[in-house]
């Protein structure tokens, strides 16, 4: 990430917004703005699967499900967050993964600039491509500040995406299973 570069960038807005720069408590927003990209957008740059790399041998077969999983994320249309949580259900085959890291796998991906649909989807393959399970199903429930503040000003609107595969697709009583455990 090039810091240096996006601090130009941010005196450039700030110029154009009329901001006096001179001012001692502006003087330092565009390094602070860079280094807060640096962090809410960690993800960038990194392989998410990464974090699956501890997995078990283990012969449960019925839902996992990490639920509430916070998630801020920044829209790659506008640069402005989306606030959520990210609930992710998986049924093994075989194979197991700490709980932490699916968490972690949902993190990585929300740093990034990002849409909420891509986020669902990228979660579920990851899962689907690293653990083999049977099924994955991933819920996300956001709600998108650009809706909040700006264009249609629905404060409390929240956006709700889901990724189904495998058994969660096939069997309508596993995935309403899932969906009741969610709630």
């Amino acid at each position: 990430m090039d810091k240096k570069k996006i601090e130009r960038g941010i005196k450039l807005v700030m110029e154009a917004l009329g901001a006096d720069l001179k001012k001692k408590d502006l003087a330092s927003t565009p390094k602070r703005v860079a280094q807060m990209y640096e962090e809410i957008l960690a993800g960038q740059f990194k392989d998410a699967s990464k974090e699956l790399e501890v997995i078990l041998e283990q012969t449960h077969d019925e839902i996992i499900l990490v639920k509430d999983i916070p998630i801020y994320s920044v829209c790659e249309h506008h640069i402005i967050p989306f606030i959520g949580k990210a609930h992710v259900a998986y049924i093994p085959d075989e194979r197991i993964t700490g709980l932490s890291k699916i968490a972690r796998v949902v993190d990585t991906l929300a740093k990034k600039l990002q849409v909420q649909e891509r986020l669902t989807t990228e979660v579920a393959d990851i899962i689907m491509k690293k653990l083999k399970p049977k099924g994955v199903m991933v819920v996300v429930e956001a709600e998108h500040l650009c809706m909040t503040m700006r264009g249609a000003k629905k404060p409390g609107t929240k956006t709700v995406t889901s990724v189904v595969r495998g058994i969660f697709r096939e069997n309508q009583k596993t995935r309403q299973e899932a969906l009741s455990l969610i709630s």
